[in-house]
């Protein structure tokens, strides 16, 4: 007797798929491989800024050091009298601007010559040395004689090109930026506004024990 079941038909094609269907299968899935693409190529866009961004940053830090230590050796050429690493520094067309009593115009004297054995002497304490780009902000005091000083000296490719002096003044130092658009404003004609954050302020002015007064540098 024959079993019934020998005489059924099977499909095997319901067990076991062909090798070219399951091969036709995995190439019918573009978006899958579209997707992985644009992931890839958005991790690549991502590290390239990334790393775009970090150096940036390194030349920025650099570039700050090295117009911070350009003030500095400054400094240390007009308190040893080093005439020649002083004109290496400074620029021939030097921008001067003056805020103080006149008799306090010592760094001008020094480089003019008008007073080559003047005591005077401009220590600076490093942590009283702030740098903002191109702007290298300076402070420093002499009790001795109830002087407190601020100098701002602008840095073009390691030469200064312009010093803001600043003698028994409270010095306030903002950045020009302009302000976000306000969400009632509706007029495209209007005048955008411009807001200054403080960056930094003179700490040493309330030193020389009389009141001084007090202006805005914006950079």
């Amino acid at each position: 007797m024959e079993c019934e079941s020998c005489n059924n038909d099977w499909n095997y094609d319901n067990v076991i798929p062909a090798p070219i269907m399951l091969v036709d299968t995995l190439n019918t899935a573009p978006e899958t491989d579209a997707c992985f693409t644009s992931l890839l190529a958005m991790h690549q866009v991502n590290s390239r800024e990334f790393f775009e961004l970090a150096n940036a940053q390194q030349k920025t830090v650099e570039e700050t050091n090295k117009n911070q230590a350009v003030v500095l050796a400054l400094y240390e050429a007009l308190n040893t009298r080093d005439v020649n690493t002083v004109h290496q520094i400074l620029a021939p067309d030097l921008e001067w601007w003056f805020h103080g009593p006149p008799t306090h115009q010592f760094l001008m004297r020094l480089l003019t010559g008008a007073s080559s054995d003047d005591p005077f002497r401009f220590e600076v304490d490093p942590v009283s040395v702030t740098t903002f780009g191109s702007t290298v902000i300076v402070e420093g005091c002499d009790n001795s004689r109830s002087i407190s000083w601020v100098h701002a000296w602008t840095v073009r490719d390691g030469i200064i090109t312009q010093v803001r002096e600043y003698f028994n003044t409270s010095l306030t130092v903002t950045r020009l930026r302009d302000s976000p658009p306000s969400a009632c404003s509706s007029s495209t004609a209007e005048i955008a506004p411009v807001y200054c954050p403080y960056v930094w302020e003179s700490s040493l002015s309330n030193r020389v024990g009389k009141s001084v007064p007090g202006l805005v540098l914006a950079i």
